[in-house]
């Protein structure tokens, strides 16, 4: 909610049968990309979709004009992308100027499907690598940050997490 607002456009990648968007925003698009067309159809907060496969070609090419979204959301599979330098340089292309790019993640995964880059790192590993990507594929990002979105409750001096562990990298770009 904090980084979206009426009226924008979004592009919701690595979309599945959820996007966890109110509907209640009001936003002007909501397209999703993702793997699986079923599961796309059902999912309410989609205005669009496109089935489209980001591990299957190097040479990444999102089906979207130029500077077409304001805010673009990849929630919960980074960890699977084989090419991620390549899918953060299109979304570059595909947003914005000025435009918003959140990247959440949690330590929960299919350990079978997850890079080998990703399985043996931590959640703090993960916040760099994900931020290394946005800073390194070349597609002009700034304000690169990192937060810890978990669910905590005291416990004695420590706040512990309840529920799955949740972060998110964002940035602009510039």
């Amino acid at each position: 909610d904090r980084l979206l607002k009426k009226g924008d456009a979004v592009l919701d990648l690595c979309s599945s049968w959820t996007s966890h968007i109110r509907p209640s925003l009001d936003l002007q698009r909501v397209a999703g990309l993702g793997m699986n067309a079923k599961e796309l159809e059902a999912n309410k907060a989609l205005t669009e979709w496109t089935v489209q496969d980001l591990n299957a070609d190097s040479n990444v090419k999102l089906p979207y004009e130029d500077e077409t979204f304001d805010v673009i959301l990849l929630q919960l599979s980074i960890d699977y992308l084989i090419h991620p330098l390549e899918v953060m340089k299109e979304s570059s292309r595909v947003l914005k100027k000025g435009g918003k790019i959140a990247i959440l993640f949690s330590n929960r995964l299919f350990l079978s499907k997850a890079i080998g880059l990703w399985t043996g790192s931590d959640d703090v590993d993960h916040a760099y690598t994900v931020g290394s990507y946005l800073e390194f594929c070349d597609g002009g990002f700034t304000n690169i940050k990192a937060e810890d979105l978990s669910v905590r409750k005291p416990k004695g001096k420590e706040r512990v997490i309840v529920g799955d562990p949740l972060y998110v990298v964002t940035a602009i770009k510039g």
